[in-house]
């Protein structure tokens, strides 16, 4: 079981940079290249470092920060961008939460036990 927040992926305006946990390599490849869109643009949207992380519990995060230094990071600009992210791409960030209930917490759906005790009828 995992105790720390796991990150998924992140992007940096700073270093112009975007990363993907390779122990997610298993995710298709077009789920990679839209967290990767939706990371680089946050970023050259709004500045700052922005890394998605699953907690505890297997909740998708978002964590956000900034430099001191960076007069372009708009704190509340990000919030709104954030809530904006969640509604857009609800559906592939719910189907991130399960992916990574059930592949790595082992967290079966009740929906699917429901499957599986009733065909054993």
């Amino acid at each position: 079981m995992y105790q720390d927040n796991i990150t998924l992926c992140g992007a940096s305006a700073y270093e112009k940079k975007f990363y993907f946990n390779q122990d997610f390599n298993a995710l298709p490849d077009h789920v990679k290249k839209e967290l990767q869109i939706m990371c680089v643009l946050y970023t050259e949207d709004v500045g700052g470092i922005l890394t998605l992380e699953f907690d505890e519990n297997g909740r998708l995060q978002f964590k956000t920060e900034a430099l001191e230094a960076d007069a372009r990071y708009d704190e509340i600009g990000s919030g709104l961008k954030i809530k904006q992210l969640q509604q857009d791409k609800k559906e592939l960030l719910e189907s991130l939460e399960m992916y990574y209930k059930v592949f790595f917490l082992g967290d079966i759906p009740e929906e699917e036990l429901k499957k599986t005790s009733g065909s054993e009828d």
